[in-house]
């Protein structure tokens, strides 16, 4: 694992990484009067421009002469990005093989959020040195009478005077200037608040996550629990030791909309809000949680992935909540998984990490049975609640009526639970109306230009849109193959389609939708969550959203609409992911006295995944899932990297590909499969190839890709992106 390298001492000229593609940083000369230090964010020229760059852990190279280098511009007024962080972006960047600059980019993104200009503030000199008063020094005197400092800008105002006055009157001594600090903007939580009563089994738990946070050293601890049994409120006695102990706390979820019902939880626990990360906040919200992290005035952050590139001064734990989520896994970029880097954050600060689950990736599993990862269980409901019971609905035999997608056994025990005064949710994890509109009279399917995909029917919207890169047309009035009038027909349900059908049968039925297109962030999310709660909604229709975290406690029964959807595909982890998503979203049932029911419909009923979902043997499962993976030397009992050629043209994407293969690596425990075309061979106009890397475990795989793409040329218009680790083979 590489670590910071020791830097050169020389007075003349320091290594700057610039947040560009560069293999690594570029040498600057230190002007008299400046003395960078490694870490600290300065101004350089680059070309004719000048840019903000770090101060790097690299040896000055001295076999650039002295003439050659320009000079650093200045150093900015901002806190260094610290040692551990330089430690995550050097490691991220070997192990992804991303350029350097890149990685660092991200922190530096987060850290031009935090580069608040100082406020000065005046106040008058006690006493007044002698000296000439005019009108307009007198009215800001008199607005200062009262003693209480003021800004600039507030005496501008009142005082109706010029800057040009307050400089004269400071420096004549009439006025003193002081820089203040902004107040602190996050109270701190309190680790002794009465929190919720725990159980004896979530106080045991509790006491071993609290023990791994107070030995002040880097751990891996996996806490495994069914839903509803109280993991949030173990782990946050975690945090409560870690604020014991004078540190950072950082929680990372996989979703923006889960911090809504998770703050108030916290709030509940430690009488406080904690500081909040993600790409929707304010961007002045974004500068005062970026200096407060950066000072140790935020002492416990949730956020998003980005959160991770935060400037900690002394993080002491790192929990990420529903570990086994893919939306961990950035996808564009630099490509990483947050919660692995997560857990090398946490080392290189001797942190505490916790990844917490109800249905953990088989990647931490194997992580804990190797003895890597400490394991803490919660096999129990809190408050007595009891498991929902799971039901298998066969379409083959039960159809839905023409036309429709819910069978009647579904809409008796949704008919029930409204009757009951119960609420009741579908769920189908598709967005919009329909996946696919054709021509009846043609055949014609509606596709995106810019990929290989259907374009979905929004009907609220009245349009078609690609949900890969954003397309959208108005639903045309005829087919634009065969001009036929009136013939463009939806195929399959979507969210809305599913909506539309429970409005026909529960007329009555107060309903919610819950999908990204209607929950756009943690405000929409904590208004859904509150009518949920106060029982302002009786029918919830939702995606994967509503199956992460949330904590519905009339809600009784759950109805899937189509359990079968993941396991289209033959992906490596579609059975995983199935049995993980239809696990979670069946624990939205029976939270409180109601016990609750689950209903999956399905034409594979006699599928693994769902008789693991039936008899609730997920262990057995997941078991019988690793052997099988076992036996072929897949992950995590091997490894894998993708390569992904892109190009403007197919031709060139050919011929790339074409390359790669010829040159592709060959040894023992080596295998490449491909190239060919990807799933999605076109996306956002750009044509797809994939060559597949699969390695035994002991085999290193970035040497063999370095090696690998150093000896293959793409030309302009072309790229080759790597995924160490891929979760998806799109």
């Amino acid at each position: 694992m590489p670590g910071p390298i020791p830097v050169t001492e020389s007075p003349d000229r320091v290594p700057v990484l610039l947040p560009y593609p560069f293999p690594g940083p570029f040498d600057y000369r230190v002007p008299p009067g400046l003395r960078p230090r490694p870490g600290d964010v300065v101004v350089v020229p680059l070309n004719n421009r000048e840019e903000v760059g770090v101060v790097w852990d690299a040896p000055a190279d001295e076999a650039v002469p002295e003439h050659r280098l320009k000079s650093v511009v200045g150093v900015l007024d901002t806190p260094p990005m610290g040692v551990s962080l330089r430690r995550l972006v050097d490691w991220i960047a070997a192990y992804t093989l991303s350029p350097p600059g890149e990685v660092m980019a991200m922190a530096l993104r987060v850290a031009s959020a935090g580069l608040l200009r100082s406020v000065v503030r005046y106040r008058r000199a006690d006493p007044l040195p002698a000296g000439r008063i005019t009108s307009a020094r007198q009215r800001v005197l008199d607005v200062l009478a009262c003693g209480e400092p003021r800004s600039g800008a507030d005496l501008l105002a009142q005082a109706g005077a010029s800057p040009a006055v307050l400089r004269g009157m400071t420096g004549a001594g009439l006025l003193i200037s002081e820089t203040a600090r902004p107040d602190q903007p996050f109270r701190r939580p309190d680790p002794d608040h009465q929190g919720p009563a725990l159980s004896e089994q979530q106080r045991r738990v509790a006491g071993g996550l609290r023990a791994a946070v107070q030995r002040g050293a880097f751990s891996v601890t996996l806490l495994d629990g069914v839903t509803g049994s109280g993991k949030t409120e173990v782990y946050l006695e975690a945090v409560a030791a870690c604020l014991r102990a004078g540190r950072q706390a950082l929680v990372l979820l996989p979703e923006i909309a889960l911090s809504s019902q998770w703050t108030e939880r916290f709030g509940r626990r430690f009488g406080v809000a904690p500081a909040v990360w993600h790409s929707d906040l304010a961007s002045r919200v974004r500068k005062i949680t970026w200096q407060a992290v950066a000072e140790g005035q935020a002492p416990v952050v949730v956020g998003a992935r980005s959160a991770l590139f935060l400037p900690f001064p002394d993080l002491g734990l790192v929990v990420v909540d529903e570990e086994h989520e893919a939306a961990f896994k950035q996808q564009d970029g630099v490509v990483y998984n947050a919660r692995d880097m997560a857990v090398v954050r946490a080392r290189f600060c001797e942190a505490a990490a916790v990844l917490v689950s109800a249905t953990p990736s088989l990647e931490t599993v194997a992580n804990v049975e190797a003895g890597r990862y400490a394991h803490l269980r919660l096999t129990r409901r809190h408050a007595g609640a009891t498991m929902p019971e799971i039901s298998l609905l066969d379409l083959r035999e039960t159809p839905p009526d023409r036309g429709r997608f819910l069978a009647p056994p579904l809409l008796e025990a949704v008919r029930r639970s409204l009757a009951q005064g119960e609420q009741a949710m579908l769920f189908l994890n598709r967005r919009g109306y329909a996946p696919l509109t054709l021509c009846r009279h043609c055949g014609h399917r509606m596709q995106c230009p810019n990929c290989t995909a259907w374009l979905v029917e929004h009907r609220t919207r009245h349009q078609l849109l690609c949900h890969h890169c954003g397309h959208t047309i108005p639903i045309p009035p005829e087919c634009p193959s065969c001009a036929a009038a009136d013939s463009l027909t939806p195929v399959g349900p979507g969210i809305e389609r599913i909506t539309e059908e429970a409005a026909a049968v529960f007329p009555e039925a107060r309903r919610l939708i819950m999908a990204s297109d209607t929950i756009a962030g943690p405000n929409a999310a904590a208004a859904a969550a509150h009518a949920i709660e106060d029982r302002s909604v009786d029918l919830i229709i939702g995606t994967q959203l509503v199956a992460k975290g949330w904590h519905f406690p009339h809600l009784t029964f759950v109805g899937v609409v189509d359990a079968d959807l993941g396991l289209a595909g033959g992906e490596l982890r579609a059975s995983e992911r199935t049995v993980q998503l239809l696990h979670q979203v069946a624990g939205r049932a029976g939270r409180a006295e109601a016990p609750g029911r689950v209903m999956l419909q399905t034409f594979i009923p006699d599928h693994p995944v769902m008789q693991a979902l039936l008899g609730g043997d997920l262990d057995a499962f997941m078991h019988s899932e690793a052997d099988s993976r076992r036996d072929g030397e897949w992950p995590p009992f091997g490894r894998l990297a993708a390569l992904i050629v892109s190009a403007d043209t197919a031709i060139m994407a050919d011929t790339v590909a074409r390359d790669l293969g010829w040159a592709a690596p060959r040894g023992d425990g080596i295998v490449v499969l491909g190239p060919a075309p990807a799933p999605m061979a076109l996306l956002r106009g750009r044509h797809r190839r994939r060559l597949l890397l699969k390695v035994r475990r002991d085999v290193p795989v970035q040497p063999i890709l370095r090696s690998w793409l150093a000896s293959v040329h793409v030309p302009r218009g072309g790229r080759v992106d790597v995924d160490v680790d891929p979760i998806s083979f799109l």
